[in-house]
Parts: structure tokens; C-alpha cells; sequence
């Protein structure tokens, strides 16, 4: 694809941004998890969990989540809160790719720990999150997250910005849980953080499309990239950049380019 002026660039990626974030879009995507909950806290923590386990194929994506859920009585907020350790045993067998029963068991506890002690994970957010930036956010919630003793395979199922990583999946998760807007997909329920804040999720069909789209120069996705993609996507919607989230995934999902 030739590359577009500024102006020609943007008007097509609002068109294709309209196109995908639309209700039709929720039954096919993890997000369709939250999507089964009113409470906050639930929305919330099943939004994370999902989050964590979103790559690979998104049909087997979406069956796990919900057997993950099936498996804190489809009330994750009360399970996470009230269970006992003896609770926890019931994941000795869940896998997800390399995520398994031991990383679900500290995740967990590890929640509860939050919620317990830090005020919730929108608190932990808002607090670290920059002028600019939520990535500085994400950093600081990994080191609560993982403040109590856990597993060391654990800590690779949460990135880290600082490290280099482009941290795809929660980047999402925060563009789930931040952004508003009319359209019913996005919850828009952390109000403590604005959208103008977000990254837009990298991965390999987003990032493919970034380049051929000349939005980014960098082979890799990582945070450089992500930092570039950052960058381009304010130029076009300073208030709102993850918005293009959904035409970079739906053209690389859905249309091949």
C-alpha cells in the first residue's frame, strides 16, 4: 500500500476505527468476557485475567477465559476476595498456552492483595499513570503485583515497559477498562484516567500494518515501537489514540492488509 498524506492517512484510519469498534465486533473477541458482568470489580478483574491469557487463537482464547471464570463461580470479584486457599486447588489443571494452574493460583492472591491493601487496580493506575503516558503505570503495578513471594514463572505473564517490552496485552486491558465512547464495546470505567493517555496494543497484526502504513519505522514490538506508534497516533487524536486500535487489528485481522 503507497504511503498517505497526513490528512488522506487519518480520514481512513477514523473510517476503519468507526467500521470495527461497533457491538458486532465484542461476540468474536475476549472482550466478550467483561462484557458478561455489571459489577466494577468484576468487569475489572475478568477484563485482567482475559487480558493475560489473550494470544494465540482468539476462539480458544475466549473458551478458556470463560472456563477460568467457570471456575470462581462466574463471580470473580467474591472468589477473589473470599476464597480460602483450599479454593485454589480447583486450577491445579487449567492451562492456557504457558499460562497454567500455578500462575492462576498467585494471580489470584495476588489480587486480593490489591484489593485488599491497595485500594483496587484503577488506584494503582491513576496514581503512577504520567502526564502523558500510562506505561510508567504499568510499570508500577507489576512491582505490587508482584510485591508478595510468587512464582518466578509467574512474572513473564505481566510485562514491563521498562524492560523493553511493548506490553500488548495490557495495554488493551487499559484501553477496555479507559476509553469511552458511544459505541459499546470499550467501558469507559476508569474515569480517574484519560484516554489521551493510552498506548494502542501492539502486536504482530497491528504492527504489520503500522509499517505498511508508515506509522512506524522500528522491525521490532517493542517499546521503542510502541513509543513511535505513541507518537503518530496523537498527531491524530491527541484526546483519544488508542481509538486506532481497532482499524490497525481489523486490518490486519480481517481484511489481510
Amino acid at each position: 500500500m503507497p504511503s498517505l498524506p497526513v490528512n488522506e492517512l487519518k480520514e481512513f484510519l477514523d473510517e476503519k476505527a468507526d467500521q470495527y469498534n461497533h457491538p458486532d465486533f465484542i461476540e468474536t473477541d475476549p472482550i466478550f468476557i467483561p462484557h458478561q458482568y455489571e459489577l466494577k470489580e468484576d468487569i475489572e478483574i475478568s477484563a485482567f485475567l482475559t487480558a493475560t491469557i489473550a494470544w494465540g487463537n482468539r476462539k480458544m482464547i475466549i473458551g478458556n477465559a470463560l472456563r477460568l471464570m467457570e471456575l470462581m463461580g462466574n463471580s470473580p470479584y467474591d472468589f477473589v476476595m473470599s476464597h480460602q486457599n483450599h479454593h485454589l486447588n480447583r486450577f491445579d489443571n487449567f492451562v492456557h498456552r504457558t499460562f497454567n494452574g500455578i500462575d492462576a493460583k498467585y494471580f489470584i492472591k495476588a489480587l486480593r492483595h490489591i484489593y485488599l491493601n491497595k485500594g483496587g487496580m484503577e488506584k494503582i493506575f491513576s496514581v503512577s499513570t504520567s502526564n502523558s503516558s500510562t506505561q510508567p503505570a504499568i510499570h508500577e503495578f507489576r512491582k505490587e503485583f508482584f510485591s508478595l513471594d510468587h512464582p518466578q514463572r509467574t512474572t513473564k505473564h505481566v510485562s514491563d515497559p521498562v524492560r523493553g517490552s511493548a506490553a500488548k496485552r495490557i495495554n488493551m486491558f487499559l484501553r477496555w477498562l479507559i476509553r469511552s465512547d458511544n459505541k459499546g464495546v470499550d467501558f469507559g470505567i476508569w474515569k480517574s484516567i484519560s484516554p489521551g493517555q493510552l498506548s494502542c496494543p501492539i502486536d504482530i497484526h497491528s504492527g504489520n500494518v503500522a509499517r505498511k502504513l508508515g506509522l512506524i519505522t522500528r522491525k521490532q514490538n517493542d517499546a521503542a515501537a510502541l513509543s513511535e506508534l505513541d507518537s503518530r497516533l496523537r498527531q491524530m487524536d491527541k484526546a483519544d489514540p488508542a481509538r486506532y486500535d481497532f482499524a490497525l487489528f481489523g486490518l490486519g485481522v480481517f481484511e489481510k492488509l
